[in-house]
């Protein structure tokens, strides 16, 4: 199956935390950094998901925010630190890749974001991801 979705990042499953209706699952990149997913517990069960297991992050470009400088005081647990490769700007938007420990990420932010942070290849960011905005396949 191909996916239009433009990060895809492999990992391993270090632990699953379910709750009533919703479970987190804490994946480890290939690159060494640690991300959450906040699924459901149907999905996690069905995925048979378990420590070990090897996983597929996916996150659409557009749920990719990204900040110059070190953030604090947000809920965003996924943040990786990365370095941008290039930028591919419209009137209105622009797809920003970043490369990051183990792989790549592309965002998709507004023209006027990516200029207000003056994004150019070669600058440092962090790439924001909720954890609700990561989905998880196998096999």
């Amino acid at each position: 199956m191909s996916l239009s979705i433009r990060n895809q990042l492999p990992g391993t499953v270090t632990a699953v935390t379910p709750g009533e209706a919703m479970a987190t699952v804490r994946v480890r990149l290939a690159g060494g950094q640690d991300l959450t997913a906040a699924i459901t517990r149907e999905a996690a069960d069905d995925l048979g998901l378990t420590p070990g297991t090897d996983v597929r992050a996916l996150v659409k470009s557009t749920e990719v925010a990204l900040a110059t400088t070190p953030v604090q005081g947000l809920s965003i647990r996924n943040r990786l630190p990365g370095t941008v490769t290039a930028i591919a700007a419209g009137d209105a938007m622009a797809s920003v890749r970043i490369t990051v420990e183990g792989g790549e990420l592309t965002a998709a932010i507004t023209k006027d974001a990516a200029d207000d942070l003056r994004l150019s290849a070669g600058t440092p960011v962090v790439a924001l991801i909720k954890s609700t905005e990561v989905s998880l396949a196998v096999g």
